[in-house]
């Protein structure tokens, strides 16, 4: 079995991480420290599999992907699997706004989360955590605080407690989506890859917000907005395609003319011939 663990100096009232570490386990390997916490103590499995029971629930099986919670004053046993022992990091903190903001959460109700690897809460934590072993300085610690802060804010927003809180950060999240996307798109590096980077979201969370919000996935609402600007240019301009291509986000005039003609049935210069004829 192979651990790492490190403690912490730094106090800070509001929020402060006290300890971290990281443990390969051996099979059914369980902690026989006291199991009833004065701090909060996140962990995120990285392989394998165990068992995970906060007193007065039901025992939970999680595997690589999960995380859990011991929280505060609250007794729970944990227990590596025999076949196939979990390994895991955690991180160890504690403040007076550490249990409001966890009240807020999903981790709330039952100490775990299922399959987080594509949150940005998840991405949030890992670079928390890789943070935490940076030298320390003044520059460490300030980004070890700011990220504490942005690990749990994306916790809120990936987690929330609330349906109507969800509901309401959906919504901010598609208006922001919408703006970038509406703002970017006659540069050809606006992608959904670049829109989920900038909002921190996971791929599939804005495909959903997408296809909730407008029936469209977010490649398609991308598309149409180059479209119908291309359409515009088309009709109240005398640049030529290429030039056109390339003011809608399309490095050459073949993939645009392609692109064109699957969203409108038409070449650009077939669509253009047949909108001056009608004028």
């Amino acid at each position: 079995m192979t651990s790492e663990y490190r403690q912490l100096n730094k106090q800070n009232i509001d929020s402060n991480i006290l300890f971290y570490g990281q443990e390969s386990c051996a099979p059914g390997y369980f902690y026989r420290g006291n199991n009833v916490r004065s701090n909060y103590v996140i962990h995120y499995i990285l392989s394998g599999r165990g068992t995970f029971a906060p007193a007065g629930q039901a025992p939970v099986s999680l595997q690589a992907g999960d995380l859990f919670i011991l929280p505060k004053g609250v007794a729970c046993f944990y227990q590596a699997d025999f076949d196939d022992p979990w390994s895991y990091f955690w991180v160890g903190m504690s403040g007076l706004q550490i249990g409001k903001i966890l009240q807020n959460s999903k981790l709330a109700d039952k100490f775990y989360l299922r399959q987080i690897q594509d949150s940005g809460f998840y991405k949030s934590l890992c670079q928390l955590f890789h943070a935490l072993h940076l030298r320390e300085s003044l520059a460490s610690n300030m980004l070890t605080e700011s990220l504490l802060y942005q690990t749990f804010y994306q916790l809120l927003v990936d987690y929330p407690t609330g349906k109507r809180q969800q509901s309401g950060l959906a919504d901010d999240y598609f208006i922001a989506a919408m703006t970038f996307l509406e703002d970017n798109f006659e540069d050809p590096a606006c992608s959904v890859s670049e829109l989920c980077q900038h909002l921190g979201l996971s791929r599939s969370y804005v495909y959903n917000l997408f296809k909730n919000k407008t029936d469209l996935s977010p490649q398609q609402f991308l598309t149409k907005l180059r479209m119908e600007r291309a359409k515009e240019l088309l009709s109240n301009s005398n640049l030529n395609v290429q030039a056109i291509s390339h003011f809608v986000g399309y490095n050459d005039s073949f993939t645009f003319s392609k692109a064109f003609k699957r969203y409108q049935g038409l070449s650009p210069k077939s669509w253009r011939q047949i909108k001056n004829a009608g004028n």
